[in-house]
């Protein structure tokens, strides 16, 4: 069985940095295309940022060359590193896997496990 444990949610002032995890159980990172979404209040789940089984990486627009997708497979985790963030940043986000390690996307729908989530909260 799949599990996904997100962490590192936070409450941080604009500019500020953080990094969340997200640990997997019942499958092999290196064998599964990840991906972190977010969602805000009143708005639909969106994709951030996606890295595939051959450790290619997508981002959103709105999080290029601030925010890095990550993986250490020795350890099954995920990471996404945020930085200079933003109040627009402020949403619970969600870590996703799929076995379809080939596939690199950040459609919602192209994932079939799901993380709790995670709060990330930026003030202005």
């Amino acid at each position: 069985q799949v599990q996904l444990v997100e962490s590192g949610g936070d409450s941080v002032q604009a500019g500020g940095s953080l990094r969340l995890s997200c640990v997997g159980s019942g499958y092999r990172n290196s064998r599964y295309s990840m991906g972190w979404f977010r969602q805000a209040p009143g708005k639909e789940r969106e994709g951030v940022a996606a890295i595939d089984g051959y450790g290619r990486t997508s981002y959103a627009d709105s999080v290029k060359g601030r925010f890095t997708i990550s993986k250490d497979n020795a350890k099954n985790t995920l990471y996404l590193q945020m930085n200079s963030l933003k109040p627009e940043d402020t949403a619970m986000y969600y870590c996703a896997a799929d076995h379809r390690w080939w596939q690199l996307t950040r459609d919602r729908a192209d994932f079939g496990y799901w993380g709790q989530g995670a709060q990330v909260t930026v003030s202005s």
